[in-house]
């Protein structure tokens, strides 16, 4: 499933939801497993468990007797971290280039950036 950014955000939106995901990064677990740490009802993490699957951040491993969910690794998740990542290093070098003002300012020399500068970007 291709979900759009909105998806994900909006399913990543709910604590519970991100300690689901946090519980399944550590590997499968079934309903019962899931719900067992929130004091949650079964059907309700299966709502929770219903919005991550439809936006591609989990999916049902089929055995013979149980259904556990699993992390679905890269997709819509890796996607929200590459576009969050445009922000991050924006933010990064802005902090290094505050950072060098501030040790400029006290007379120290300045660190080396931690993330290169963008080609044409202003110093």
């Amino acid at each position: 499933m291709n979900a759009d950014l909105s998806t994900v955000f909006g399913a990543l939106a709910d604590p519970t939801r991100r300690a689901i995901l946090t519980r399944l990064s550590q590997g499968e677990a079934t309903v019962s497993d899931l719900a067992r740490p929130f004091g949650l009802a079964q059907p309700t993490i299966s709502k929770h468990l219903r919005v991550l699957e439809d936006a591609g951040l989990i999916d049902q491993v089929r055995s013979a007797q149980t259904r556990p969910r699993r992390l679905v690794v890269g997709g819509p998740l890796k996607t929200a971290d590459d576009w969050l990542g445009l922000f991050r290093a924006q933010w990064e070098r802005r902090l290094d280039r505050l950072e060098a003002h501030v040790a400029q300012r006290a007379g120290k020399t300045a660190p080396t950036p931690k993330v290169p500068p963008k080609r044409g970007a202003r110093p």
